[in-house]
């Protein structure tokens, strides 16, 4: 049992090596430069960053077609750079996850090679292989649309072989006992050098039994992910796994285990959609259903936050009148849209860049029961580009400064074109301009994670829904350790009045003091407490005298 639960309170941040700084002028990010920005993420307040796929890899799907688990891609550096990293994250009090990516390898990897050129290969039962082309072959594609088929015939190997994404990634026969202990090899060669845990890649996926003969609903093997929870204590006790899983609240105790014994952590994609479902229609009844399915039984198990992530934001789980409200809302345009689920876009175009919804939305993502996971350039409002293909609009590199090449590199070709010119261009959006104006949207977010940081209710406490009588205002509740917390969000487009009925600990005055600001609120006679939100508005309470925001909580 993991005893060191540091990932309740932590800030995440996910970022692309290759996209966040340029050391060397070859216009591709690398380790080095990394390092040169540590302080920066330090300064913002991240706890822990969570590296994408930075391993050797012909690049066709951004590194997620790995070609060798157990080196790094040379256009980022070299093992002794990604050792310097840790190293020097670790002298910061930050802790580095990595993409587990072992549900595919690329095709250009050595095993498939092997598993391909010759039948009595050690390799060939790696992969999964059919002699006929299946049946269900043009079903089950992850990208309809861009994927055409899940079966793909290979002439050397003189059969089909499986890839629930694309042709380039043959999907690992994960029920092989020996890919499973290759698995582990793996995660024990990162965590030696120095990392705190995993971002596994299409759980849900990995665990699934995968064969020509599988009609319907697969079974999923949940003994594999008991296995990789207990490696991981076994050689690191306070490694953790962040499970990719966009599956049913249903079937969450699966993936956490019945007493917390698989995956500690997991994204939110039901909270996820339903919170963008309330943006497009200031209706919160989604989103305090999705909040209730989805609430942990037991200590250890979390759920990760996010807003937008390096993919397209799945719509999938909605029901096709309130994806049809969303797409109208932030992706009318087909331009905008992917795989016929998702739009493609960052946050702040979809928002149009009204600071107020931008507000609002990173206020939610603080406060709501789990950890905050953000993505590079979420801070300063990075935009997107929509003429690159697929998911690169949203992988642009990281704007530092009005600089050529917003600061990233000294080439003069980088590896994606960085936004220029137009709202979201380098000029008008980087690092450097925000940093001095105090009143910039990176400065809001330094001091919305600082406070994120010191209300520990949030990542430890129990929550619960109060009802205001607005559907479009949220109210949360948090308790922990006799300490009370509540956040109120206002979806609106107009102000609202809301009032509700709040018992403080024993001991502790009926008051609400506001952590953002010194608007706070007395109870009534009657112990009720009357807030005026205006549109898109939010508040940070924690209930006591006025000294009580400012007691240290002893861990």
């Amino acid at each position: 049992m993991i005893t060191d639960l540091w990932y309740k309170n932590a800030i995440v941040y996910c970022l692309s090596v290759e996209g966040f700084m340029d050391s060397n002028g070859d216009g591709t990010g690398d380790f080095r430069g990394l390092m040169r920005r540590l302080d920066y993420l330090h300064g913002l307040g991240v706890t822990a960053i969570w590296l994408m796929p930075f391993q050797v890899s012909p690049g066709k799907d951004d590194g997620y077609d790995v070609a060798d688990y157990y080196g790094v891609d040379p256009r980022y550096g070299t093992l002794g750079d990604f050792v310097e990293f840790t190293h020097a994250a670790k002298q910061r009090g930050m802790r580095v996850l990595i993409d587990l990516v072992v549900n595919h390898t690329s095709n250009q990897h050595p095993w498939f090679k092997s598993a391909r050129s010759d039948p009595n290969s050690p390799y060939r039962d790696w992969y999964v292989w059919s002699k006929t082309k299946p049946k269900n072959a043009n079903e089950g594609m992850v990208f309809p649309g861009v994927q055409k088929t899940t079966w793909t015939y290979d002439k050397a190997a003189k059969e089909y072989y499986f890839h629930r994404f694309y042709d380039f990634q043959p999907d690992l026969n994960t029920a092989n006992p020996d890919v499973q202990a290759e698995i582990l090899r793996i995660m024990g060669f990162w965590l030696e050098l120095g990392v705190s845990g995993f971002r596994m890649d299409a759980v849900p996926f990995v665990i699934a039994e995968k064969g020509a003969d599988i009609d319907g609903q697969p079974i999923e093997h949940f003994n594999m992910l008991r296995t990789f929870r207990e490696f991981l204590q076994w050689r690191r006790g306070d490694a953790i796994i962040l499970a990719e899983a966009n599956i049913l609240p249903e079937d969450d105790k699966k993936y956490f285990g019945e007493d917390g014994d698989r995956m500690h952590m997991m994204f939110n994609f039901q909270v996820n959609q339903s919170l963008f479902y309330a943006l497009a229609s200031a209706d919160m009844k989604p989103l305090v259903k999705a909040l209730n399915a989805t609430r942990p039984d037991y200590a250890t198990a979390q759920w990760g936050l996010f807003l937008r992530n390096h993919d397209e934001l799945d719509l999938g789980r909605l029901t096709p009148a309130q994806r049809d409200e969303v797409f109208q809302a932030f992706g009318p345009d087909k331009s905008m849209q992917l795989y016929d689920r998702g739009i493609r876009r960052r946050l702040a175009p979809m928002l149009k860049g009204d600071r107020r919804m931008m507000e609002l939305a990173y206020s939610l993502m603080l406060s709501l029961p789990g950890t905050p996971v953000l993505r590079y350039g979420d801070e300063i409002g990075m935009g997107d580009d929509l003429s690159l293909p697929e998911r690169y609009c949203a992988r642009t590199p990281m704007q530092w400064s009005n600089e050529p090449q917003g600061g990233f590199s000294a080439a003069e070709k980088t590896h994606l074109p960085v936004i220029s010119e137009g709202a979201y261009g380098f000029e008008q959006v980087n690092v450097a301009d925000q940093r001095r104006d105090p009143q910039s949207f990176l400065n809001w977010m330094e001091r919305m994670i600082r406070t994120r940081q010191e209300t520990q209710e949030i990542g430890w406490g129990a929550f619960k829904v109060v009802d205001v009588g607005h559907d479009a205002v949220l109210c949360l509740r948090y308790e922990w350790r006799n300490n009370v917390a509540v956040f109120l969000h206002n979806f609106h487009p107009e102000g609202v009045s809301v009032q509700f009925k709040l018992t403080p600990p024993e001991g502790e005055p009926n008051r609400l003091v506001n952590l953002l600001s010194d608007t706070h609120s007395e109870a009534d006679g009657k112990g009720r407490h009357a807030i005026t939100l205006e549109p898109y508005g939010y508040r940070w309470f924690r209930m006591g005298g006025l000294d009580y925001a400012f007691r240290r909580t002893e861990l």
